[in-house]
């Protein structure tokens, strides 16, 4: 059994030593903010002040590996969760009648809660652990380490303490000062590849009222102008965020962060006008979150690690902007292949940097790429994709077959390439085009003009 240091108490260090701590190992996770998620969930999710969280605040749908994760290594933990508020949505709800079974469609299930909710329930199984300590309130300083080739990680400092470890996690998200403290010691620097995202995010909270008409009806949750994009994000305890984007060089970007200009430019898109229609309460100011960067940081090069004894994880690992929700779920899947793996990491950290280039890198790569499509798209008001490109994405609500699919892209299941170039989709596709012949690909939001018109000059 190891000694592992977990440097801070996100979702990816409290997953990290959750199931370290329940194979036995013995884990002291180091989180610098002295507040824990925990006391009461309005107050922690609205009114705690988290800067080096931004995305806290966010809308949040947890993707199929948090959910199978849990269920795997910590079912008391999904129990909790769903006592909580959160709840499962099948993407074959759509339907209503789930079409039949195939291997897999089990796992096609978004959770729908805010991130408070998930941090609320691993943060009570932690204190459980009696192998776990979490020492909140403290900031480690630096990495002790010991000369060899590489240099080995031997612990981390916090104030005046030496804390020693066989393996050390970096969970300190997209902001971690560790590739800084490396370079210093000597070590080869990470390698990182970072790409910013030339994209804006709004939202505003609202919550159902209790005397309240509770649902829109079967509409997307997603709507599009050839300039934005508006979604709804369905939570826990009967709130919803509404979410618009758009390019950070947009004009307009800045008046949205009024709640009346944010609300009626909302209501132009049919999916966000829909739940609006509802009459919510609103439950925040429009909240905003720009400067954001997809990065990807490996602690190895083509000459293997740049140390042994570290590892990162979570953020600090593989950090994407939101589009596609991605982070809470690789964070636990690499948090359950660590724990699975420990001892041999400990020892050689190279098997974990090569799962990790296989396993995970394809994502960022997605993400990357979906992003600079998006980018580009929004600051040019680009037309809709190719007619059948938007009927591969508009089938999916009519034929179980490409929803399946769909699916299983968004869950990080199957890669794109892979999903969507085979035979089956295809012949279904085609079908479909048969049965819609003036189908043409459009957008359901506003136009510019009416944009435009919303925001005061």
């Amino acid at each position: 059994m190891a000694r592992v240091a977990v440097i801070g108490g996100g979702i990816s260090g409290l997953g990290t030593a959750l199931m370290l701590g329940r194979r036995g190992h013995t884990v002291t996770l180091f989180e610098q903010d002295a507040r824990q998620a925990g006391g009461d969930l309005e107050r922690d999710f609205f009114h705690w002040d988290r800067p080096r969280v931004p995305q806290a605040i966010q809308p949040h749908s947890l993707l199929a590996p948090v959910r199978t994760v849990l269920r795997a290594e910590a079912p008391d933990v999904y129990t909790d969760l769903l006592a909580r508020g959160a709840r499962e949505y099948h993407e074959f709800d759509w339907f209503g009648e789930h079409p039949p079974h195939r291997a897999g469609d089990e796992d096609l299930v978004t959770l729908r809660t805010r991130r408070i909710v998930l941090e609320t329930a691993l943060t009570a199984a932690v204190r459980r652990e009696p192998t776990v300590e979490v020492r909140r309130g403290c900031q480690v300083r630096a990495l002790t380490l010991r000369e060899s080739r590489p240099a080995r990680v031997t612990g981390v400092q916090v104030g005046a303490e030496a804390h020693q470890a066989d393996l050390v996690v970096d969970a300190s998200g997209r902001r971690s000062p560790v590739p800084a403290w490396l370079i210093a010691a000597g070590c080869r620097p990470p390698v990182v590849d970072s790409h910013r995202a030339g994209i804006a995010y709004l939202c505003r909270w609202y919550r159902l009222r209790a005397d309240g008409p509770r649902d829109p009806g079967r509409v997307k949750t997603g709507s599009a102008a050839p300039f934005a994009l508006a979604g709804v994000f369905p939570s826990d305890n009967d709130t919803f965020a509404v979410s618009l984007v758009l390019s950070t060089s947009d004009p307009t970007r800045g008046a949205l962060t009024d709640p009346a200009v944010f609300e009626a430019v909302a209501r132009h898109f049919p999916a966000t006008a829909a739940w609006l229609d509802l009459a919510p309460e609103p439950h925040s100011t429009v909240l905003a979150m720009a400067g954001l960067d997809n990065r990807w940081t490996a602690l190895a090069d083509d000459d293997g690690p740049v140390v042994t004894g570290l590892v990162n994880i979570g953020d600090s690992l593989i950090h994407t902007n939101p589009t596609f929700g991605h982070g809470a779920a690789l964070g636990l899947r690499a948090a359950q292949h660590l724990a699975a793996h420990t001892d041999q990491i400990a020892a050689d950290p190279m098997s974990y940097h090569t799962w990790a280039a296989q396993d995970l890198r394809p994502w960022f790569d997605a993400q990357v790429k979906a992003d600079h499509a998006d980018e580009q798209r929004l600051a040019e008001g680009s037309p809709p994709a190719d007619r059948r490109a938007a009927a591969l994405a508009a089938c999916a609500f009519d034929d179980p077959v490409v929803m399946r699919v769909r699916a299983q892209v968004r869950h990080l299941l199957r890669l794109a390439d892979d999903a969507y170039g085979t035979d089956e989709v295809d012949r279904h596709v085609t079908a479909w085009l048969a049965a819609h012949p003036e189908f043409t690909p459009k957008h359901d939001g506003p136009t510019r003009d009416q944009w435009d018109a919303l925001i005061p000059s």
